[in-house]
Order: C-alpha cells, then structure tokens, then sequence
C-alpha cells in the first residue's frame, strides 16, 4: 500500500485546515479521529479527491506511516495528549516521531520528551500560530524538542508555514525540550497585550462623542501604511464592519491559559512584565463588568477560531 508522509490526529477545524494545508504543499497525510464518524465526514467531504488517508483505527493509522513515523496531535491539552501517547507506544518503532502541535503547557513538552526520548522515541513539541486561516493557508510555527527530530519533519513543516516577501518560512527550530511550546507561550502573553492595547484604543475613539467617528473607517485607513497595523487590526476592521456597535457581542473575555502561564513564569524568572500582567486582569475584569473594550477583545477572540463568545453570561 501506498504509505504516508506525516499522520494527524485530532480532526477538528485546526486539525482538518492543516492536513488540507500539507496536502495541498504535495504530502500525503493520514488522518484518525476518537470519533470515527468524523473521520468519515473529512473524507467524504473537505478532503474528497485529495491526497488523504482516512483510518477507523489507531492500529491501521500507525500501519498507514512511512517510518520514520511523523504522527500530529491536535487533541484537546493535558491528559488527552498523554492517553494518546500512551496508545501509539505499543505500536511505534526506535526512531517514530510524536508532534503535539496543541497550547500545551511547556513543562508538559519537557517531560514527554524525556519520556520518550528514554524509550527510543522522539518528541516535538510545537507552537502553531495564526487560527483556523493560519493552519490552512499557512501559520507561523514554532518546534522544538528532540533535536534529531527535526530534519525528519522541517520539509513538511516549512512548507507549510506562512513565508515573508523573500520566501523565508516563518518557521525554524527554536531549541530542545519543551522550548516550543515555551516560545508560543510568550507569543500569546505578547498577543495579550496588543489586543488590549487596540480594544482600549478604540473604547477611547467612541467615547469621543464630539467627534462621532465611525470606528470602522479608522480601523480601514490604519491597516494600510501605519506603524500599527496587523492582522488583529484586520479583525477589529472586519467586525466593526458588521456592527459600529459590537451590540450582539457580551464583553466577556476568556484566557485559554497561556496569558496566566506567561505571567507567572514572568514572576518566576523575576522579569517585569507590567503589560501582559495587566492585559490578563483586564479579561478577569470583564468578568464583572462591561465595557466596549471588553466587547471588542471578545470580537477579536472570537475570530481566532475555536474560541466561544459567552453572550449569556
């Protein structure tokens, strides 16, 4: 049978998008899923004619790699990440590659990768920016982990990440152990701190009522030829293009875990770091009162991907 370049599991919208991502950059990739149906539904479905494997079992899914084995879990973090380790082990060779591409917490990464390093397996841990359009048309990832690893997965990795105007991919080895997902940890603390820069930016603007300024116009002239535009300037642009008013949004923020995690290793390695500090109190603050802000950080939020706006509470 025809073998595969790299398995995923976890089918998902981040899963499905990058497995329809490495496809599309020419590798063939195996899929599993706990719910088998889903498995079904991806490949009658998004993954129809495409270079797709589609497995109902972890055993024919393992069976279905070229070795070095290269298996992807875009499984919820936390012990789902271990319970499938914990399955693939009986079934992988010396050498078989486990990638965890979820927000795991790092210390989670160093220890799976001692854990399988002392079986005779390799363990990447990595950061995968950029939401569900990143994973499809391409994020910016961050690995790190077993070192030796890397050669085997850096072809499908950087094929796949997004790549600046000279072509370079936005992707690279950052270090051993649990440094990638370290790394992709700092970078959501740093994302704490621009969003709620821009949300308290344009809570000031709308409460200048002398002015009337219609937000959206604003957010379309920054994101061209100014210092601070981004793609999170785009998002505010494109929901301020629905309503001024954010009036179906309830401005009520939820933190995924790794604002709180920067924080407290901030305080750990004794680092000052006043903006990401303030940024995820902010969000504990919009649990108990309601401001514009709050509702244009909850917008943002929203259109990452996977992310739910609680509008009842």
């Amino acid at each position: 049978m025809n073998r595969s370049d790299i398995g995923l599991i976890g089918l998902a919208v981040m899963g499905e998008n990058l497995v329809l991502n490495m496809e599309s950059k020419g590798f063939t990739v195996s899929v599993f899923n706990r719910t088998v149906a889903k498995v079904d539904q991806f490949i009658s479905g998004r993954a129809r004619g495409k270079r797709i494997i589609g497995t109902r079992s972890i055993e024919e899914f393992t069976r279905s790699l070229m070795t070095p084995r290269k298996i992807m879990l875009m499984v919820k973090a936390g012990r789902p990440v271990d319970e499938f380790i914990e399955q693939l082990l009986p079934l992988l060779e010396k050498g078989d590659i486990i990638i965890d591409g979820g927000n795991s917490h790092y210390p989670d990464s160093t220890r799976r990768t001692e854990y399988l390093e002392g079986k005779g397996l390799r363990f990447v841990g990595t950061g995968v920016s950029g939401g569900e359009e990143g994973a499809l048309l391409g994020p910016s990832i961050m690995p790190g982990g077993s070192p030796s690893a890397w050669e085997h997965v850096k072809p499908i990795f950087q094929s796949i990440a997004a790549k600046v105007n000279d072509g370079t991919p936005c992707c690279d080895w950052v270090g051993e152990k649990g440094a990638g997902h370290f790394v992709k940890m700092v970078h959501n603390g740093i994302e704490y701190g621009l969003m709620q820069a821009y949300a308290e930016g344009f809570d000031i603007m709308k409460s200048k009522q002398e002015f009337n300024l219609d937000l959206h116009q604003v957010a379309e002239i920054w994101r061209y030829g100014t210092v601070i535009r981004s793609w999170l300037l785009d998002l505010i642009a494109d929901a301020l293009a629905r309503d001024q008013d954010l009036a179906d949004i309830k401005g009520w923020v939820a933190d995924s875990g790794e604002g709180r995690w920067t924080v407290f290793e901030a305080i750990d390695q004794d680092v000052p770091a006043p903006v990401i500090t303030l940024a995820l109190m902010m969000r504990l603050v919009s649990r108990q009162e309601e401001s514009f802000s709050a509702k244009l950080l909850a917008a943002l939020r929203n259109q990452f991907g996977g992310h739910v706006v609680k509008k009842d509470k």
